[in-house]
């Protein structure tokens, strides 16, 4: 039998600290018509009482001078395409010269799978700095929650963030559920993914460590974001480590 659905009730947006765990700065035309700059980022930081968030773009520079100038707000990832020669010496120069935190991947704009031969360099580079890689799930063909259970399988002492637990769609976010649940090396981050229930969800299966909040800014307005979170019927233990602890341990910001 299914589970009821939690009682109805007015939700409060949560007001503790936070750490974002997905955000952009640049120019997305084409298809988004969205830009925004580091000045955005922050008043929507200060806005939603954010204390840092995670920070890529696919020019690289641009999220490094981010950096440099809000070191305390901003941790930048890079984001590489794994098809380029030149990309594993990318994500090298991030993780050592520039102090990156992690690494962030994309397989549906770049047109790659997770599992793909071209990922193995990055991901030894993540290996050998010991940061987590980021992933966008729940898109095919190419990034599809089974297919970053694979790439888990292969590099299972390397931490995985499924970012947007699956995304739209239902059966997607399911598998990226079970996907995580055979893989300790994978987290799920909560942005874009449409139904509260699956939060609680995902906490009950895998532990209140393992989920953690990002907004995907600016293609999504982080009150809402927070609201969905905030009405999943978590605890406000579990809240504070969904929203702030979780990130903060794994992403080392």
């Amino acid at each position: 039998m299914a589970r009821q659905h939690p009682i109805v009730r007015p939700v409060k947006l949560y007001g503790g600290p936070k750490i974002d765990a997905h955000t952009h700065i640049g120019d997305f035309g084409s298809w988004a018509n969205l830009a925004c700059d580091p000045g955005d980022l922050l008043r929507s930081m200060r806005l939603y009482g954010v204390e840092r968030s995670a920070l890529f773009y696919t020019d690289n520079d641009l999220v490094k001078r981010a950096v440099e100038e809000h070191p305390k707000k901003l941790a930048g990832f890079v984001w590489p395409d794994p098809r380029r020669s030149d990309a594993r010496k990318l994500v090298r120069k991030a993780l050592t010269d520039w102090g990156f935190k992690g690494v962030k991947l994309h397989p549906l704009i770049h047109a790659f799978l997770p599992n793909d031969d071209s990922v193995y360099p990055i991901m030894e580079e993540a290996r050998v700095a010991n940061v987590p890689v980021l992933i966008h799930s729940g898109h095919p063909p190419f990034s599809l929650p089974w297919s970053i259970g694979e790439l888990a399988e292969n590099f299972k002492d390397v931490e995985i963030v499924m970012l947007h637990m699956g995304h739209g769609h239902g059966v997607y976010i399911k598998a990226a559920i079970d996907t995580a649940r055979r893989y300790d090396n994978i987290y799920l981050e909560t942005s874009g993914m449409p139904m509260q229930t699956k939060i609680k969800e995902a906490v009950e299966i895998l532990g209140d460590e393992r989920v953690m909040y990002g907004s995907d800014f600016p293609f999504h307005d982080p009150a809402v974001e927070i609201a969905r979170i905030t009405a999943s019927g978590l605890s406000k233990a579990q809240l504070e480590k969904v929203f702030y602890s979780n990130a903060k341990r794994l992403l080392r910001i």
